[in-house]
């Protein structure tokens, strides 16, 4: 919902309907609750609500629609458009909206969207269980699922939108729907990729994988293109089981690189072998015989350990993605010239080797196309975001 209005709203009258859960500008805690992940959208919403139920974002909704204001929708607030925030709008905050209901016989669970990525691995992962989100645990699940979802388990269970078995819907008037293949099916089509442009998510049914021992971490190595395109291959051979994040990157001075490698192009790996332990060391070696690791963390550990603490976002970013074929030494040799030409203070070219098996196609989204190829997507960061983790790509 947009609108070049400017209608104004009453922060008190608006605090006691959402029993104080509403922050105004003139609040203390404003900047706080407006702050987002990405620094650049410094935006100034009328009011952030955080609604506790699916009546209350209906409110929320309707508000908007009467007021003709902007109405911007916050999960986790990793929107790298910057749809998690308004300039003047309404700010629909999710947060307090963390519900989970794990139905552990029937593998399935039913999720509120305020959860992030790590809150709902670690609580199904105690069952061993788990459902493949993306590569950062404060990433709210509400934004990555419409989106799509492609990340440590995407080989092996495929996208986010895969595991989606059901989901509650607020629409644009205010309505409560129940979408699935047998109930609204065209919505449901819409949703699994169409991103937030067919209303407000408030719950998920996902299905949900027996997941717990993997073999996973960070393996780094030194970059040329020899070594990037033989990673890739390796990469498009490896079991489903396998999901590689591949950023190519100059080493930066951090604690974490060893000395010798700051400065230096590398190849900063996040793995995840979805399987035994010694059927996962077996399909990780081929990657460690590539080139001498520069550091080694790929162990057998449980999976929610792949998420880690939240870490700070960047003050600046650009990116771009795209699909490609194939990565040979050619596109290699290029993606090595322009790290090398980039006046970013961080620049990282991240390959995801999808390799997704065309009989799954027909389970698919809107936005998803589920090539057997190759995503690749080139970031620039203005300045560092902290230490790399195991958890989170760059």
């Amino acid at each position: 919902l947009s609108s070049t209005s400017t209608s104004s709203i009453s922060i008190p009258r608006l605090r006691d309907r959402f029993d104080g859960r509403l922050t105004g500008p003139d609040d203390a805690g404003y900047d706080q609750a407006r702050k987002v992940f990405y620094g650049k959208w410094d935006r100034r919403p009328a009011a952030v609500v955080r609604p506790v139920s699916a009546a209350e974002v209906a409110r929320v909704v309707a508000l908007a629609g009467d007021r003709g204001l902007e109405l911007a929708v916050r999960s986790g607030g990793h929107s790298l458009a910057g749809h998690s925030v308004s300039e003047g709008g309404i700010v629909l905050d999710l947060s307090q909206m963390k519900g989970l209901e794990i139905n552990v016989e029937a593998r399935t669970a039913w999720a509120e969207t305020g959860l992030t990525a790590g809150e709902y691995t670690a609580a199904v992962g105690a069952h061993g269980l788990a459902t493949g989100f993306g590569d950062t645990g404060s990433v709210g699940i509400g934004g990555i699922t419409l989106g799509g979802g492609a990340g440590f388990l995407v080989r092996k269970h495929g996208l986010t939108i895969d595991s989606l078995l059901a989901a509650e819907i607020i629409t644009a008037d205010g309505e409560l729907l129940r979408v699935d293949a047998e109930t609204h099916p065209d919505l449901f089509w819409a949703i699994r990729g169409g991103g937030g442009n067919f209303g407000v998510a408030t719950r998920f049914k996902f299905r949900l994988h027996e997941v717990d021992e993997i073999v996973g971490g960070m393996l780094i190595l030194p970059a040329t293109p020899d070594t990037i395109t033989s990673f890739v291959a390796e990469a498009e051979a490896a079991p489903n089981e396998l999901s590689t994040i591949a950023n190519v990157m100059v080493a930066p001075p951090m604690p974490f690189f060893p000395g010798a490698a700051h400065g230096k192009l590398v190849i900063m790996a996040l793995m995840v072998y979805a399987g035994e332990a010694e059927a996962g060391e077996r399909a990780v070696a081929p990657f460690r015989s590539l080139a001498e690791p520069i550091a080694d963390m790929v162990k057998p550990m449980r999976y929610p350990e792949m998420y880690g603490p939240d870490e700070p976002g960047p003050d600046e970013e650009v990116a771009r993605s795209m699909f490609i074929d194939a990565v040979d030494v050619d596109v290699a040799g290029a993606i090595v010239e322009h790290l090398h030409a980039s006046t970013a203070m961080m620049a990282v070219a991240q390959l995801r080797v999808l390799g997704l098996d065309p009989a799954r196609r027909g389970r698919a989204g809107a936005g998803a196309a589920r090539p057997r190829g190759h995503w690749i997507g080139r970031r620039a960061h203005q300045r560092p975001v902290g230490r790399p983790s195991s958890r989170r790509a760059l």
